[in-house]
């Protein structure tokens, strides 16, 4: 698959090595030629360099690792670029305080569904922290760490869910786009807790044998 990365930070790098060493064609995309430059070396695997519109181009799916407040107005201007591509968001609308910036507006997924009518968007990658997706794999316990998933477009769900599994990861079905902000919102309650709490968030749910309960014997 053809991988365009749209940003040279640390979720760039964490997944895109991951990617290139599946197999993947990966071009890094920067503002800064240089950073990007400096990314295609250190995720290796052929990975090559290029402008943000060059990354854009060249994938099929293309990962916007951008801040929050900035992801919209780039892939606006990719726009053309961007048409009938899967835009893979793993972006955290969260500040300070752990408060979700996006409050009662659209998703972060959404805002970039908005600025790129002709893309398929899918939410992923958000919850946790780029060093978790730094790990080969991340396991826990015995336990692959599942990913879920938000997405409108059954290709790109499908694409996605390919790219979850090589990060080492099993992909759950999360529903819909208009689903993305239920995740931004338990990304930020999640930080919160771990962050701000020092709570393990695994703990407030139980096991899925016991959602309803004990069972009756």
């Amino acid at each position: 698959m053809r991988i365009g990365v749209l940003g040279t930070g640390n979720m760039a790098d964490a997944l895109a090595t991951h990617w290139v060493r599946a197999g993947h064609e990966v071009t890094i995309g920067g503002r800064d030629m240089a950073k990007a430059e400096r990314l295609a070396v250190r995720v290796g695997g052929g990975a090559k360099a290029g402008t943000l519109h060059a990354a854009a181009e060249f994938g099929e799916v293309v990962l916007v690792a951008l801040p929050f407040d900035v992801g919209a107005d780039v892939v606006r201007e990719l726009r053309v670029a961007l048409d009938g591509k899967v835009l893979l968001d793993c972006s955290n609308p969260v500040g300070p305080g752990f408060r979700l910036l996006t409050e009662e507006g659209p998703s972060a997924a959404r805002r970039l569904a908005d600025a790129v009518p002709g893309a398929h968007v899918v939410k992923a990658f958000n919850v946790c922290h780029e060093g978790v997706w730094r790990m080969r794999p991340p396991v826990f316990d015995g336990r692959s760490l599942a990913v879920p998933v938000c997405g409108d477009d059954q290709e790109a769900l499908t694409r996605v869910h390919r790219l979850v599994r090589d990060v080492g990861c099993e992909p759950v079905a999360g529903g819909g786009l208009d689903r993305a902000g239920l995740l931004e919102a338990t990304a930020a309650l999640f930080i919160g807790l771990w962050v701000g709490e020092g709570a393990d968030a695994q703990a407030i749910a139980p096991p899925l044998a016991y959602v309803t309960g004990p069972a009756e014997g």
